[in-house]
């Protein structure tokens, strides 16, 4: 209706301005850091990862206000669904429109959710390294034909998630807050071993000129100079997760 401010104010606009240009922000400047990691150091990037998401077990966890028998037993199943796609095969890289713009859905949809990481969805649906390293920089260096046509379906696929499952989702936390958590923080956890940094290719195919990993095998390093640098790296990863935790409780105080 033309009642600028009015629409500003309702949607909380200048918030919402300020995380996204964050967010933007962000990939822009770490887009080449983590495409140089992925392909040179990747124990480490997944150790950064690890470090990340085992400090956020017990942040998401705390968020039940009262632990019951019915919430343990929905924190089981977020931990036993978690741990059914870490023994699933590997989604690969895929750069269908549709699978492109579900990629944007669920990942606009895991940031709504607190404790779960988009970027950490990405990874599971095999789509991270093409839509938040290889078109970003490819957009970065100017190369519109090749970026664009895996950035707009990711966006439109954002966009649509956040519209059509915001007010679900609302529903759902006012309802059944507790039990809603449980699950998430069962996901969290039983997602590290999805992220476990130790991982050899298992079963690959050939298809073409590239290689296509279906499943990976984890082991146990050796205990040397390798690990503990990835061990230090997941250390900064919890301290890092600590700090923003410490920083959003004394900003909401």
């Amino acid at each position: 209706t033309g009642k600028v401010n009015a629409f500003t104010t309702h949607v909380d606009f200048w918030f919402l301005a300020t995380l996204g240009g964050g967010v933007i922000c962000s990939i822009l400047s770490l887009a080449k850091l983590l495409e140089i990691g992925f392909e040179w150091y990747p124990i480490y990037v997944a150790a950064l990862f690890f470090g990340l998401i085992l400090a956020s077990v017990p942040a998401v966890g705390k968020m039940v206000k009262q632990w019951s028998a019915t919430r343990f037993v929905a924190l089981a199943i977020g931990l036993g669904l978690a741990l059914c796609l870490a023994f699933a095969p590997a989604a690969s890289e895929n750069t269908n429109t549709f699978y492109l713009m579900l990629c944007g859905v669920v990942a606009m949809c895991s940031m709504i959710i607190p404790g779960v990481s988009g970027s950490f969805v990405l990874l599971l649906l095999g789509n991270y390294q093409l839509i938040m390293i290889q078109s970003v920089n490819q957009l970065r260096a100017g190369n519109l034909q090749d970026s664009l046509p895996v950035i707009i379906p990711v966006g439109v696929g954002a966009v649509l998630g956040l519209l059509a499952l915001s007010h679900f989702l609302s529903w759902l936390f006012k309802r059944y807050h507790d039990n809603a958590v449980a699950v998430i923080t069962g996901f969290v956890a039983g997602s590290l071993a999805i992220i476990w940094p130790w991982k050899r290719p298992d079963e690959v195919i050939i298809k073409g000129d590239e290689e296509k990993v279906l499943s990976y095998e984890s082991y146990f390093p050796q205990l040397d100079t390798s690990f503990a640098i990835a061990l230090a790296i997941m250390v900064v990863g919890v301290v890092v997760m600590l700090v923003v935790e410490k920083l959003s409780a004394s900003s909401s105080e």
